[in-house]
């Protein structure tokens, strides 16, 4: 690819790291999350939220489960400004809900963000300066003494303008651009700025290392957090928060190994909203720890409702294979995924499992409010025997025979090939019912009785074929063995290997039967047919009828 010699490593690697992080194999509880969708979310939106809209997500995130949540910059807006007002005023934050503030270290501005926040219960006063050797040589164009000058001073500021308005708000810090900073050098400025603030153990001062922008692989990053780790000072009283933002892809990768690394906080958005290509995806990295038994303390169990109002507010879409909320991200299109899913869901009723381990799903998607046979079985002319028998079972009652699911899924599936489209699931109904159920054609069946001689039954069987309609007749040890002697006698129609099974469709007394049943042709191919009445009698000889129908269509 042409100008690849333009780029080069931006990032550092510390020199001193033991990578205690690698082994470890798991995140074993949850992080503090701190959602920023309000904040860094909202700025990045084509048309920023109303006020209004605003009051809503912050409410659905109060009932997910976020204690702190970042809610703008009150200092830089009007808008910013009244949607804090309004939270406050209107008593919206929860006692045990802190709303975090972002502010650039410069008086007027301090001041301002401290003034916003008047009333409020629970806050955090975030502030951040660029780190970065690009930001310190290009934009600002100061030395690390001044880059360093500028974080003290605002560190000073937010403390002496605290004490004067008597509040005991937490702080944070963040250096921006930390993953392109020496870390030794980040280190200065950070442990420089919890000089000034002197945390202590009822209220810690949060370091926040952001990756503001992406530059590395996200093992350099856990090396990076696990050196400011082991030498912050003050560490027993400092709460170690990371800001993944997701320029490589790997935003989760960052926070989970960053969590491993150290790091006791995460700041990110739900579904990665953000700048460019966004934030750390707090759904994702929240659901993996679920996926391995370990309570994130974040409620996701309607994913559906949570996406509705994220895509209603923000105007973004979640993608369709966004990990656990996308809409076909559980679903299983392959025939031998579909039968293995299947499989799985019979082998965990049959064990009464309680661990999850079905094939394919890395979670039971009922616990993110998604069902199986809308969600999960998803059917077009990849699909397989398994999942349309497992839909026709789950969904609508059909429990076919193993061998007789094939001849179902052969039909369905080339309906989905000829209309090239996926079929819903009363579409795959109607499939199956009109190719198998009570088939009447060319043979109708109008009527029939039965006498009994002894253990001999005589069937009297009144059929239309070809427009002409007559009674056949014929004896056998059972009404239908009588009734298929009375076919093969009167209506040159000859097969073998009669085999049939039943079932009621429900609980309920009145419930209809379903009866399956099989013949062999004179060429050896097996016809499946099925009938359905009120009367089990009935519906057996309807499924008989069923079979020696399709098999004079060659089905």
């Amino acid at each position: 690819m042409k100008n690849v010699n333009k780029y080069q490593i931006q990032y550092f690697n510390p020199l001193v790291c033991e990578m205690k992080w690698a082994k470890k194999d798991h995140i074993e509880k949850a992080p503090v999350w701190c959602s920023v969708d309000l904040r860094d979310g909202n700025q990045s939106l084509i048309i920023p939220m109303s006020l209004e809209e605003k009051v809503e997500f912050f409410k659905l995130l109060v009932k997910i489960g976020f204690k702190e949540i970042e809610v703008g910059f009150p200092a830089a807006s009007e808008t910013e400004y009244n949607f804090l007002r309004t939270l406050i005023e209107e008593d919206l934050i929860p006692d045990d809900v802190t709303v975090q503030v972002l502010t650039q270290a410069r008086e007027h501005i301090i001041r301002k963000t401290f003034e916003s926040l008047k009333g409020c219960k629970n806050a955090i006063v975030h502030l951040y300066n660029s780190t970065s050797v690009a930001q310190r040589e290009q934009v600002f164009r100061k030395s690390k003494e001044e880059i360093l000058k500028i974080a003290v001073d605002g560190a000073k500021l937010f403390k002496d303008i605290a004490d004067d308005m008597g509040v005991s708000y937490r702080y944070e810090y963040s250096p921006e651009s930390f993953t392109g900073t020496e870390p030794e050098y980040a280190l200065e400025v950070c442990n420089a700025v919890l000089d000034v603030w002197q945390p202590t153990a009822d209220r810690k001062a949060i370091i926040n290392l952001p990756v503001t922008v992406e530059l590395s692989m996200p093992h350099i990053y856990a090396n990076q957090i696990e050196y400011m780790c082991d030498n912050l000072k003050y560490r027993e009283n400092v709460v170690v928060s990371l800001h993944p933002h997701n320029d490589r892809g790997c935003a989760v990768a960052d926070s989970e190994m960053g969590i491993l690394a150290g790091a006791d906080r995460i700041e990110g958005t739900l579904f990665g909203n953000g700048e460019r290509t966004g934030n750390a995806d707090i759904v994702t990295i929240a659901m993996n720890m679920f996926s391995q038994g370990v309570d994130p303390e974040l409620d996701f169990s309607d994913m559906p409702g949570i996406t509705e109002v994220y895509e209603r507010v923000t105007r973004m879409n979640v993608d369709w294979r966004s990990p656990y909320a996308g809409k076909l991200v559980f679903a299983a299109f392959s025939g031998s995924h579909q039968d293995a899913i299947a499989k799985g869901m019979k082998y965990r009723e049959e064990q009464n499992c309680d661990k999850w381990t079905v094939p394919y799903l890395p979670i039971d998607p009922q616990d993110v409010g998604r069902e199986y046979e809308t969600d999960v079985i998803r059917i077009n002319s990849q699909s397989g025997k398994g999942g349309i028998g497992y839909l026709l079972e789950h969904k609508f009652g059909y429990n076919l025979p193993a061998k007789m699911r094939e001849n179902v899924g052969y039909a369905v599936k080339s309906v989905s090939d000829h209309l090239h489209k996926e079929l819903s699931p009363e579409e795959v109904l109607g499939v199956f019912v009109d190719q198998f159920v009570n088939v009447c054609a060319p043979i109708q069946l109008d009527d029939y009785h039965f006498a009994r001689s002894g253990d001999v039954i005589t069937a009297t069987v009144t059929v239309e074929q070809n427009g002409e309609k007559k009674d056949i007749v014929a004896r056998g040890n059972g009404r239908l063995d009588a009734v298929s002697n009375a076919i093969q006698k009167n209506l040159g129609v000859t097969f073998s290997n009669l085999s049939y099974t039943e079932h009621t469709l429900g609980e309920q007394s009145n419930s209809q039967a379903i009866t399956y049943l099989s013949i062999t042709t004179n060429d050896g191919k097996v016809v499946w047919g099925a009938g359905q009445h009120d009367d089990i009698i009935a519906a057996s000889i309807n499924a008989l009828f069923s079979a020696v129908n399709r098999s004079l269509t060659k089905a």
